[in-house]
């Protein structure tokens, strides 16, 4: 996810670089692998699946939304294949039935959760919306980015 996000222009562009030798998105694996471990310790593998299921299934719920607002205020785009609005419907439903399921099951941690996805906000603000970066923000990102392509021995992928 982080090499995709990082190819489309969301995250740092090092994650999207892989590895001279092996081919891989090592940056990429390096960033998730801290991230896990520190989900892990945090409690136990309930915690862990509502936390995620939580977020996943309101991302999910959310873009569905979307596909079916889209559907009726630009019927005219063009659409890899079409499905009876049915299908999107029920699903958006069902999504959003198992959001509201992680929350009354477990307000505490799906709160934690949501708390952690908005922590997201303001840092692709800062790192990536944001053209008009102050000179040395964007010098200090350069340098991270070229630090650790070194580091990694990381190049950036082809199209």
């Amino acid at each position: 996810m982080f090499f995709i996000a990082s190819r489309e222009g969301q995250l740092p562009p090092v994650l999207s670089m892989i590895h001279l030798r092996r081919h891989t998105p090592l940056a990429a694996v390096f960033i998730l692998y801290p991230m896990t471990m520190l989900q892990l310790f945090v409690g136990d593998i309930y915690s862990l699946l509502n936390f995620m299921s939580f977020m996943r299934w309101l991302f999910i719920g959310v873009v569905v939304l979307g596909l079916i607002y889209l559907r009726y205020t630009k019927p005219d785009l063009p659409r890899p294949f079409k499905v009876p609005l049915l299908i999107p419907v029920v699903f958006c439903i069902t999504s959003f039935f198992m959001v509201f399921l992680s929350l009354y099951s477990d307000p505490l941690n799906t709160g934690i959760g949501f708390a952690i996805s908005l922590t997201g906000v303001p840092a692709y603000y800062v790192f990536i919306h944001f053209n008009n970066r102050p000179m040395w923000l964007q010098r200090a990102l350069d340098s991270f980015n070229r630090t650790l392509q070194i580091l990694l021995e990381v190049i950036p992928a082809e199209q």
